[in-house]
């Protein structure tokens, strides 16, 4: 039985998450156990999550695996790129500068902002109505 290394990155994105395995092959990518032509169906979409490897010129040199849940499209689309850059670097420390400087390796902090009571939304508030 031949055992294939495989190197795990996660990353995450407001509600979003993304697991992240990569292995040496030919460059077939799954999402949630669909091609990724499937899941994420916009061409932006895809170069977006596939630059880390594009910047490194790796393309076509792994197979990669995606699992990704919480959130919307985009979002689970940032948190899968930030997990493909993870996983890269944790296979070999010396891509961490390149990575870096396109910021693949920064994980945005925004989140949405909790509903308040007495308010519509977050800082929304409800009409006044003087009469």
């Amino acid at each position: 039985m031949v055992v294939k290394k495989e190197t795990i990155g996660v990353g995450r994105r407001k509600r979003a998450i993304a697991a992240v395995r990569l292995r040496r092959g030919k460059g077939t990518i799954d999402v949630n156990g669909r091609k990724m032509e499937e899941y994420f169906t916009s061409d932006i979409q895809r170069k977006t999550i596939l630059a880390p490897l594009q910047k490194l010129q790796l393309e076509g040199n792994y197979d990669i695996i995606i699992r990704t849940k919480g959130g919307g499209i985009e979002g689970q689309m940032i948190a899968t790129r930030l997990g493909i850059a993870r996983a890269l670097v944790k296979e070999d420390e010396e891509r961490r500068g390149a990575l870096k400087v396109e910021e693949y390796l920064t994980r945005d902090p925004r989140k949405r902002e909790r509903k308040k009571y007495g308010l519509a939304g977050a800082r929304k508030r409800f009409q006044f109505s003087k009469r």
